[in-house]
């Protein structure tokens, strides 16, 4: 068994184990039984035997635990000259530096297997014919566009009336329903009070199933309706061609939680659904079985910016031809004792307990943190020809966008902001969009010292000099959604692009010194014609992610 696991609460008695570069089994008595190194003994045959391949000795795989990283590089960087220049991105101090190059040898091997970012000249004895191994085909255009949305958000679970709210100023943040919070320093937070699953969901998944899979299940499916794929229509489509991307910052977080509460108890009392319903893949996996797409299905995690990472990739996909269509978005459901009191631990969350409503206050000189939201957001992206022949209602196309990291602190933005403004200016070239057609940025801040700021500068040095530049902060009516917080913006975004009305910024009572006023939303909503919309996620860890969406406009 594992070491240190009570060996009377579970039947399982081996599991391999890394420690120190080599796989320990650890025996009855606590005492390791063999390593890499050592001979075969009878109690090594008793584990060959747990994972016999015959099928009448195999009940069931063997824990184990590990990594596997693969660096993968485009041919002709691989093959370019070497790079003398000295390696500019790592400091004495970094661990790279001290692990890898303590020596001159090592120090010139990295360098010569390494391209830091510098232009590299090509050498005399390589010509361009020797560079160029094969010339591929560029793929037609495919042009994408949204034609579904759906959201369950703290203002409701559908995508119109939640824009409705949001333009009306309504806010979702209140004090804390579900659990008994009253020891902690922050007591409030954007919870979905109810939620009607009944006709969406079985009742077994709706009973088992974590907050995070269910709010994704129904966006999910809210989405569909509103594209119009009905029963009907689902039926006519090739769903081998149809795929789902749902990110999640924490999955199954209240599963994990009721697990690690049964444990204490006896390994007897874990749920058989402990495993499955806390991967952040299954909501992608059940939405897929639910509907049949057998296309890509996968989530990806890159904590607040996992929605605009999901959907970036959707794009990726039907644009390459792999699909026509994909649901693709971001659910998160933390706000439980342990999700609330780590955030409380980072220093993170408001604790303006005595006035929920006015918690959440982006760009504000008297932010004190975000407000903890949760909920979901999906889209259904799809190929525009794809689209019109089904006839369907076209709410904005999708430009495209950039993803980028900081590589720089686990919760902090880089102090200059480097991330961020590569990643909305990559975004803008890729897309072919000037930076004079932004016109209206869904922001990522949510309400906190470094964030608003950090965000709010970057873009001005992006777009400044566009004197009809409007910009707010979804989060300041819905508090922050983690890894849902990107596809709910995305749909606030698109409903600005269909109805011409941006959301106001709630509690931008008292602007911060360093930002100006002028290109922040007011507190009531605005009339604008959006040309081109940018909407903004930055996850912890670094994960810079930006799309552009616009009106469509036909051909």
């Amino acid at each position: 068994m594992v070491k240190g696991q009570n060996q009377e609460r579970c039947p399982s008695k081996w599991a391999p184990r890394l420690q120190n570069s080599e796989i320990e089994v650890i025996g009855e008595a606590g005492v390791p039984r063999r390593s890499h190194s050592d001979a075969q003994t009878d109690d090594d045959m008793a584990l060959t035997d747990d994972v016999a391949l015959t099928n009448e000795d195999r009940d069931g795989f063997v824990m184990g635990e590990g990594a596997g990283v693969m660096l993968l590089e485009e041919l002709e960087i691989a093959k370019s000259p070497l790079c003398t220049s000295p390696i500019p991105y790592y400091r004495n101090d970094h661990a790279l530096m001290s692990s890898m190059l303590q020596s001159s040898k090592r120090h010139k091997k990295l360098i010569s297997r390494c391209n830091f970012g510098k232009t590299v000249a090509m050498s005399d004895a390589q010509s361009e014919k020797d560079l160029i191994i094969t010339k591929h085909k560029e793929p037609k255009e495919r042009r994408i566009v949204v034609t579904g949305l759906g959201a369950v958000t703290p203002l409701g679970d559908d995508a119109h009336l939640f824009h409705t709210s949001l333009l009306e100023g309504v806010t979702g943040i209140s004090d804390i329903q579900g659990f008994d919070c009253s020891e902690f320093p922050t007591r409030i937070a954007a919870e979905i009070k109810s939620l009607s699953t009944g006709g969406w969901i079985s009742p077994k998944i709706a009973k088992k199933a974590d907050k995070y899979l269910i709010y994704a299940l129904v966006a999910g499916k809210k989405a569909l309706v509103d594209a119009g794929i009905t029963e009907q229509v689902s039926g006519e489509l090739d769903k081998s061609r149809c795929g789902v991307i749902i990110g999640s910052a924490m999955g199954g977080l209240r599963v994990l939680n009721d697990g690690f509460e049964a444990i204490k108890v006896s390994y007897k009392k874990m749920s058989p659904f402990y495993i499955p319903y806390s991967l952040t893949n299954m909501a992608s996996a059940v939405l897929a079985m639910d509907l049949g797409w057998t296309g890509p299905s996968y989530s990806i995690s890159t904590a607040c910016a996992s929605s605009n990472y999901s959907i970036l990739n959707a794009t990726s996909h039907i644009i390459k031809g792999d699909t026509d269509i994909m649901l693709c978005g971001g659910s998160d459901g933390m706000i439980i004792p342990s999700g609330i009191a780590g955030l409380i631990a980072c220093n993170a969350l408001s604790q303006r307990n005595s006035d929920p409503t006015k918690a959440a206050r982006p760009w504000d000189a008297d932010r004190d943190g975000f407000v903890m939201g949760e909920g979901a957001g999906v889209l259904l992206l799809e190929e525009l020809e794809h689209a019109k022949k089904r006839g369907t209602n076209i709410y904005a196309d999708v430009l495209g966008g950039s993803l980028t990291c900081d590589a720089y602190h686990i919760t902090a933005p880089h102090p200059e902001g480097v991330g961020m403004v590569s990643c909305m200016e990559k975004a803008l070239a890729q897309s072919g969009v000037a930076k004079e057609d932004v016109n209206y940025i869904n922001a990522h801040s949510p309400s906190t010292r470094l964030g608003d700021l950090r965000e709010y500068q970057v873009v001005i040095r992006c777009f400044g000099k566009n004197p009809e530049l409007r910009m707010n902060s979804t989060k300041s009516l819905i508090g922050h959604l983690l890894g849902a917080s990107g596809a709910a913006e995305a749909v606030a975004t698109i409903k600005a692009i269909q109805t011409g009305w941006i959301h106001p910024n709630l509690n931008l009572e008292n602007p911060d010194k360093h930002v100006d006023a002028k290109v922040l939303v007011g507190p009531k909503k605005e009339r604008l014609d959006i040309k081109v919309a940018m909407s903004n996620s930055f996850g912890f860890g670094g994960h810079n992610s930006s799309i552009l969406f616009a009106p469509f406009k036909g051909n």
